[in-house]
């Protein structure tokens, strides 16, 4: 009943909170909802930074994957027989080659260059005879975790990520085709910047981020003093799209009491 108690109080105090102050948030859905609500602007782009552990969604899932298999094993069966070690050899590479995305950028070069180099390795020790020695190098480095170790490690992943996405919420940039909005917390807090003051800058250098569907876009100010903004983005091709047109077009305020006259083909 304690754990029921704590339960209904954390609750309540959340709806209360949300009653109190739901007229003095803004958030990036309500931001979205006001601009589709704005006749005078056809096209805007909101966009806010992940952090760079989004990237570690395959790692997330071959967690999630690992505990299953993990847990049909404990149950015999067909699935008895189920070598630990391989699932964990497995899981760790997934990490590796997860971590070499996040930490450095890989171009479609730089790629080619690893993947040849790698392949000429694997013929020096052909010709050497250590192929099956190097590979049995690796058996050393087995891994065995339970269920819910696996599950663990997927959990506080996908809680990161979802932190993210929460604070995204509240920090995020807002792009129209006459201004730039800064939004730098839960409340007003923020600054409109005009569009002759800033560019905008389409990074999708690093090849694997770009398969995962990320890139970047870089907001940079003509006053020096300001340091640019980087945000990683995904669904980068679409935001490329929608930022192009934003910063093509330049919108017009009409007067609401005054019909707009719409001129026909000559």
């Amino acid at each position: 009943m304690i754990a029921v108690y704590i339960a209904v109080s954390v609750v309540a105090a959340l709806v209360l909170g949300w009653f109190i102050l739901r007229k003095t948030v803004r958030t990036r859905l309500g931001m979205e909802k006001t601009l589709r609500a704005d006749p005078d602007i056809n096209d805007w782009l909101i966009i806010f930074n992940w952090t760079p552990k989004v990237l570690y969604v395959p790692t997330l899932i071959a967690s999630l994957i690992a505990s299953l298999l993990m847990l049909l094993k404990g149950a015999g069966g067909p699935f008895g027989n189920i070598n630990p070690a391989v699932v964990g050899g497995a899981w760790l590479a997934v990490i590796f080659i997860n971590l070499l995305v996040e930490e450095y950028s890989i171009t479609v070069k730089v790629l080619v260059i690893a993947v040849v180099s790698f392949g000429f390795f694997l013929l020096w020790l052909h010709l050497l005879g250590w192929v099956r020695p190097f590979l049995r190098f690796f058996r050393h480095l087995a891994l065995s975790m339970n269920a819910t170790g696996f599950l663990l490690v997927a959990v506080i992943g996908m809680l990161v990520i979802f932190v993210s996405w929460l604070k995204g919420l509240f920090y995020y940039v807002t792009i129209t085709p006459n201004y730039l909005n800064v939004q730098k917390g839960p409340t007003e807090s923020g600054g409109h910047i005009a569009r002759e003051d800033y560019n905008t800058v389409v990074d999708t250098s690093d090849f694997l981020e770009r398969l995962m569907g990320f890139g970047r876009i870089v907001v940079i100010f003509k006053d020096m003093k300001t340091q640019p903004i980087e945000l990683l983005v995904w669904k980068i091709q679409r935001k490329a799209q929608l930022l192009e047109q934003v910063r093509g077009k330049f919108a017009i305020d009409f007067d609401s009491q005054q019909p707009r006259v719409q001129q026909g083909p000559v």
